[in-house]
């Protein structure tokens, strides 16, 4: 578990840590996919939007929007224990859709890029990686 301590890993723990509002969550999604993968788009614009209970957030293909479900958020919000689990959630929402974005357009192929970008850039045992690796509606119990 070495990777946990290095420089960068510390640096986006922190950052999630500290994220005060879904663009702030936004911005490391951006910097960590680019970290991990090397891939980054640019102009790129997030919405909040109530959309269905079932979908956490989506990308218009052919458009720079991903738009983010202020309804689940919320609800999430009000069953997790502190601001870093529900970054957690929103940034795995986040990521899987801009990895869409980056075009990606595989189910099974994004999961498992989720998992690869939250391994590399916040380790193994972090709340993030763990999301990503059961699935955010686990915390939807």
């Amino acid at each position: 578990m070495g990777q946990d301590k290095s420089p960068a890993v510390e640096e986006y723990r922190k950052r999630l840590e500290t994220a005060a509002s879904y663009g702030d969550v936004w911005e490391i999604v951006k910097d960590t996919v680019e970290f991990a993968l090397s891939k980054r788009r640019s102009g790129m614009m997030l919405f909040l939007d109530d959309l269905p209970i079932q979908l956490g957030a989506y990308h218009p293909v052919g458009t720079n929007n991903i738009v983010l479900n202020r309804v689940l958020v919320q609800i999430v919000e009000a069953a997790v224990e502190s601001r870093r689990v529900l970054n957690a959630f929103v940034y795995n929402l986040l990521v899987h859709e801009y990895l869409h974005a980056l075009g990606e357009y595989s189910e099974i192929a994004v999961r498992k890029l989720v998992v690869e970008v939250a391994k590399k850039s916040f380790g193994e045992d972090y709340i993030v990686t763990q999301v990503a690796v059961k699935s955010p509606w686990i915390l939807l119990k």
